[in-house]
């Protein structure tokens, strides 16, 4: 069935759910990352201190985060770059390239990738066509840009098909 695809792996409230602990556990080695809305709102330029000491304590488990990013160049650039974050712009996700050339960046497997983000049409989607595994956050932030409130309407429609055929496991807090 189709809307299998659009199920995440896991389902946590934001990226601070997840330990580096509980990445090395399963053997996780590398984070591919969507950018807006998952890591900061997608109108704020920097990261916050929390995020950095969320990305100084994956960094200090030996485990790798590169940033995959529909958004334009400057954008992803001007936020990775201080950090020293590797990414990947214009990513055209849920398309399979961005996330293979993120695999062979960091030189890892797809059994030692999780793929986190905040949209089952891209992040989820692209990440399960590749068999990776995926991890869905709520939104950081309540607005959106264009592309994405459209994706988030076909996003509610998927949600009520899996709720109705019983397929979906977690509830959403809003």
């Amino acid at each position: 069935m189709m809307y299998q695809k659009f199920i995440p792996s896991q389902y946590v409230k934001s990226v601070f759910d997840i330990s580096p602990e509980s990445l090395l556990e399963k053997g996780v080695r590398g984070i591919i990352t969507d950018l807006d809305n998952t890591l900061v709102e997608w109108d704020r330029p920097d990261a916050t201190p929390k995020l950095i000491d969320w990305l100084r304590s994956m960094k200090e488990a030996g485990i790798q985060v590169i940033i995959v990013s529909n958004n334009k160049e400057l954008r992803v650039k001007s936020f990775a770059d201080p950090l020293g974050i590797p990414f990947i712009f214009q990513a055209r996700k849920p398309m399979g390239r961005a996330f293979r050339k993120a695999l062979k960046l960091m030189n890892v497997s797809r059994e030692q990738v999780v793929v986190i983000g905040d949209q089952m049409m891209t992040d989820i989607f692209g990440g399960n066509l590749n068999k990776l595994h995926t991890i869905l956050v709520l939104p950081v932030a309540q607005s959106d840009g264009f592309i994405t409130r459209f994706n988030r309407l076909l996003e509610r429609r998927i949600m009520k098909k899996l709720k109705e055929k019983g397929q979906l496991t977690w509830e959403e807090e809003n």
